[in-house]
């Protein structure tokens, strides 16, 4: 009897905190749902939500509300559609290198009037021949975030310029801080091609990243698509929209590690 009771004042103990976090959950998963169904959203963005599934995404990642986040080479905005709504109240969206065309388009809107610019500076160029854009000098200022997100960014780049912008996030994360990367697969050890251009090995990513002071948290497959042989550039009618990724999340060591 006397275990019993104690085993339920525990319970009634620890269920606040548990609902909370569930509340937490859902309030955030209620607030991207509410963003993917923006009537102002594109309907281009909105076509590509079955294949990218952004909630199942940001959950594995373990994005919160609260959190002060540097997404990297936005694009054309179809994350940051998704996480400044997210992020406006509570949190912090930074949007870092390669930010022009959303700062002449996207930011001018009231809605994103509180996502800020992080080394908007930093030049990138394709040179006439070359397989990769060049990344200029990297300036993140003193932020402190709780997460990086790379969405199919780090392809672009050659190693040296990878390891440059790997090390340069490592520094802006907090300790504790996650890094998380998707990107199109490569087959490991493939000879590169023209083919493979926009792809990356994710041996090489893992390598790379964990190089630079990373560890390796988790790794998801819902990005797996059996029917992209990795043969393919990525813009080829046959798999674009549907290439095969690779989903990586890393985190900063709280203390750092001996090497």
């Amino acid at each position: 009897m006397k275990i019993s009771l104690l085993l339920f004042c525990i319970y009634l103990i620890a269920l606040p905190a548990t609902t909370l976090a569930s509340s937490g959950e859902k309030a955030f998963s209620d607030s991207i749902s509410a963003a993917m169904n923006d009537k102002d959203r594109p309907e281009n963005d909105q076509q590509r939500d079955q294949n990218r599934l952004p909630l199942e995404t940001l959950k594995f990642f373990g994005l919160r509300e609260d959190m002060t986040v540097i997404d990297i080479l936005p694009g054309g905005g179809y994350y940051t559609r998704l996480l400044a709504p997210a992020l406006k109240d509570k949190g912090q969206l930074y949007l870092a290198v390669g930010t022009g065309n959303i700062k002449k388009n996207l930011l001018l809107d009231d809605d994103f009037k509180e996502v800020k610019l992080l080394s908007e500076n930093t030049t990138i160029k394709r040179p006439e021949g070359e397989r990769h854009y060049q990344l200029g000098d990297l300036d993140f200022g003193k932020v402190k975030a709780d997460m990086v997100t790379s969405f199919r960014a780090l392809h672009l780049h050659n190693a040296e310029d990878r390891i440059r912008l790997n090390k340069a996030l490592f520094k802006a994360l907090k300790p504790g801080g996650i890094y998380a990367v998707i990107d199109h697969t490569a087959r490991h050890g493939e000879p590169a091609t023209e083919e493979n251009r926009r792809r990356l090995d994710p041996v090489v990513a893992i390598m790379e990243i964990q190089a630079a002071g990373f560890i390796l948290a988790d790794m998801s497959t819902m990005h797996y698509r059996p029917q992209d042989d990795l043969s393919l550039e990525v813009g080829n009618e046959k798999v674009k929209g549907q290439t095969d990724r690779w989903t990586l999340k890393f985190v900063k060591p709280v203390t750092p590690t001996i090497k």
